[in-house]
């Protein structure tokens, strides 16, 4: 009985280390940052929309895309409020204003701005932080990031950091303050997990993706996939979008050379017998005819290319063969 006992008490642990923990209005939070912070308008407004349907109030969207203004800039900051703004003019009776907006009292106390703001960096990175590098920063970092931004009552601490990292997961090249991000959701009240969750949505709903290719339709040679892909064809060029993990059997050229062109995200290309290549946006990839080969995805990214034929024979086809197995792509990092 006693084993039995403590195999079910296992089994309840691990459904409830799987189990999600992002609720639909941080998710509509996140989404709205992350495309906020990458200045992808077109999709940012059926994200705004999902937002607002799933809970999130209008002034708390005022508050995230005003936050992320000293993240991702004036010019984004003020381009998302217009996508709000224009979202608004056919206004659904259910969407939330929100609590009304006051202005926070730190405003009119300089010093008193600075000692909050020190106060909530210091719980947000876990120890007291001075940037004596750069005195300037260490005083806009305190005084008006941590001060004047977060002296706002619109957003709790916690959904600022959900925004923040969301935020940070659109961008490239910031990979330290991503990291010291995380760790600081996590200091100001959100469970390990539910930060864990919010990457993973973010790339796997192609949030993090960063592109102006089209995505397409559902690819219609899915079949030849393992994971969901899609294709958009631009007229004699075709643009390929894999979702994270997503790869292309094994397949052959006849009588052509394939070209492929990374334009987003990270992939893989692997010739048989050979070691993969990695693809990142600028990498050309020329095929050679009768090369058996596969190319996808990265477990934890979006990838795009762009693809055509070149030196093309009379009789050219393509071959498909086995999927990639496990043991071939796992390894790739």
């Amino acid at each position: 009985m006693k084993k039995i006992i403590t195999t079910i008490a296992l089994l309840l642990s691990m459904i409830t280390a799987n189990a999600e923990t992002l609720t639909e209005r941080q998710k509509g939070l996140a989404a709205c940052a992350c495309l906020m912070a990458q200045g992808d308008v077109k999709r940012l407004e059926p994200a705004v929309r999902t937002a607002l349907d799933n809970g999130v109030s209008v002034n708390e969207l005022k508050e995230v895309f005003s936050q992320l203004y000293a993240y991702a800039g004036f010019p984004r900051s003020l381009n998302a409020l217009g996508v709000l703004s224009k979202v608004l003019e056919k206004r659904d009776a259910n969407w939330k204003e929100g609590k009304p907006w006051k202005r926070p009292e730190a405003w009119d106390n300089a010093r008193k701005a600075y000692e909050l703001g020190k106060e909530k960096q210091t719980r947000l990175t876990g120890q007291p932080f001075d940037y004596a590098f750069c005195p300037q920063d260490d005083y806009y970092l305190k005084s008006h990031l941590f001060g004047d931004i977060f002296a706002s009552d619109q957003l709790t601490e916690a959904d600022r950091e959900i925004v923040t990292v969301a935020a940070l997961s659109g961008l490239s090249g910031v990979s330290p303050q991503l990291a010291a991000h995380k760790k600081g959701a996590v200091n100001m009240g959100n469970a390990p997990e539910t930060v864990e969750e919010l990457t993973r949505y973010l790339t796997q709903e192609g949030y993090t993706l960063s592109t102006t290719w089209p995505k397409g339709d559902p690819n219609p040679y899915g079949a030849y996939f393992s994971g969901q892909s899609y294709l958009a064809d631009m007229g004699g060029l075709f643009n390929v979008t894999f979702e994270p993990g997503c790869r292309n059997n094994w397949h052959v050229h006849y009588g052509q050379v394939q070209v492929l062109i990374c334009v987003a995200g990270r992939g893989w290309y692997q010739e048989w017998g050979k070691e993969a290549v990695e693809m990142t946006p600028g990498t050309v990839i020329n095929v050679p005819e009768g090369v058996k080969h596969w190319h996808g995805a990265a477990k934890d990214s979006w990838f795009q290319h762009l693809t055509y034929h070149k030196d093309v024979k009379e009789g050219a086809r393509n071959e498909w063969l086995e999927a990639v197995t496990n043991e071939v792509y796992n390894p790739l990092k």
